[in-house]
């Protein structure tokens, strides 16, 4: 039953249309399946036929943005109807009414049908019970493939393709509405990219920097240490595949960066990701406590799982905030607290990927956490040096010096970190766009020190 006909495009559809006409036709399948899973379910007039048998569209390399994902993906029958399902809502509702149909004997919608119904929205809103009367309605040895499904673990879960909403304490979870993403709805349209974003079902974001890895500044013993992390992220998987690490040692690499701010903790981590291919995502813990018993875990796993598909780094500043010295469990809040600080040890043992938790205070860390770690990072207070090199940095290309600028008496009198200078150069260059000029005098530095000092009631 083709409701679209591709001919009315022309011979050369540009991009879009291309898209738009292979969602179409993956609705339009999706309709006949319905049917006649309905049909052999009520044993109507050609219930011996199996939905099975209701070829899905042809998709050829190039053909589509959705093509290309089902290809790249792999994803089988049972995989490509849930995705058909969770897009029709959005691109052709009415294929769905199908659903609207009424139980004969009570005169009331089939319950095993799912969905749910919205006063904004007239059609039907398909839920996790509505792709599993699909898939198991006439084979319910096939529920497994639902169970499948919608794991967190499977990729169009991990990858926020499609998602499973939540329901109250008690309900079902296949009750949830099933949906796809709108991201990933856009991005089968046009071919814009999308990185999950932050929210309280995923708190998590990208972690970026335009600085290079040349521009990183640490001590030799520091970096040293950062040049560890760097060659397991360009020969990890060498070494546990080929070397065959892996039945010795769990997999991924974990790292604890310690030390006073501004020191480099965060630069350090973005650096990693950039100079190696891989994104950061920075886990906002002020995000992670959830008063929903069972939310906090979930949406961790959320984050957990679409690292390990993407090869992300996962990032969590300020970890003593969670992974620091363990309460005594005297109340329920304590007992929650420290069961979620033991989760959270548990997947980062397991994650097979990159994790990196930062603190000001290494002796805030519980040692029950720190022995799970491959490596302790202290970043220190830089030296003379390497101070010297971040204030030629932090002017370069922003400034100009003037003839009475000693950068070289500054870096050794004054004991900063790199994030101190980089508030300094901020001050000074408001200090001489005020001026209607681009020069900064050794007293505008001064005058920034003494200000960025105050901040920690210290004096120049």
């Amino acid at each position: 039953m083709a409701l679209i006909d591709s001919d009315y495009y022309g011979d050369n559809p540009n991009n879009t249309t291309a898209n738009m006409v292979a969602l179409y036709r993956e609705v339009d399948w999706l309709t006949n399946v319905i049917s006649q899973v309905i049909c052999s379910y009520l044993k109507q007039d050609g219930h011996e036929q199996h939905w099975i048998d209701i070829p899905p569209p042809d998709t050829a390399p190039g053909s589509s943005l959705y093509a290309d994902m089902l290809i790249d993906w792999e994803l089988n029958v049972f995989e490509r109807l849930a995705l058909a399902l969770a897009m029709a809502p959005s691109i052709r509702p009415d294929a769905l009414d199908f659903f609207f149909g009424l139980n004969g004997m009570i005169d009331r919608p089939f319950t095993e049908f799912g969905g749910v119904a919205d006063r904004t929205f007239s059609g039907f809103v398909p839920t996790g019970q509505t792709l599993n009367f699909l898939i198991s309605a006439n084979n319910p040895e096939w529920r497994v493939h639902t169970m499948s499904i919608l794991s967190s673990q499977h990729k169009l879960m991990a990858e926020q393709v499609t998602e499973l909403l939540s329901v109250e304490s008690g309900i079902p979870s296949l009750a949830g509405v099933y949906r796809l993403n709108d991201h990933w709805l856009n991005y089968f349209i046009t071919g814009e990219q999308h990185r999950p974003e932050l929210s309280t079902s995923f708190p998590a974001h990208p972690l970026d920097t335009p600085l290079e890895w040349s521009e990183l500044v640490l001590e030799h013993n520091v970096m040293s240490q950062i040049d560890e992390i760097r060659a397991w992220l360009a020969h990890g998987h060498t070494l546990m595949q080929d070397w065959q690490l892996a039945k010795k040692v769990k997999p991924g690499y974990r790292a604890v960066f310690s030390g006073p701010p501004g020191t480099g903790k965060t630069l350090t981590a973005a650096l990693l990701g950039k100079s190696t291919g891989r994104d950061v995502y920075r886990v906002d813990l002020s995000m992670v406590v959830s008063k929903y018993i069972g939310e906090t875990e979930k949406n961790l796993s959320r984050v957990f799982d679409a690292a390990s598909y993407k090869e992300w780094i996962l990032f969590f500043d300020e970890g003593d905030a969670l992974f620091g010295k363990r309460t005594e469990a005297n109340s329920s809040n304590d007992r929650h607290a420290n069961q979620l600080t033991g989760y959270l040890l548990q997947k980062i043992e397991d994650f097979p990927g990159t994790v990196i938790v930062a603190t000001n205070l290494k002796s805030n860390m519980d040692e029950a956490f720190t022995r799970r770690f491959q490596n302790m990072v202290h970043f220190t207070i830089p030296g003379p040096e390497e101070r010297l090199q971040l204030w030629k940095n932090a002017f370069h290309n922003v400034c100009e010096l003037a003839e009475d600028v000693d950068l070289n008496s500054i870096a050794s009198d004054y004991q900063m970190a790199g994030g101190q200078i980089i508030n300094v150069l901020r001050q000074c260059a408001l200090t001489a766009i005020r001026r209607n000029e681009r020069i900064v005098y050794q007293q505008d530095i001064i005058s920034s020190i003494r200000n960025e000092f105050r901040k920690d009631n210290k004096l120049v």
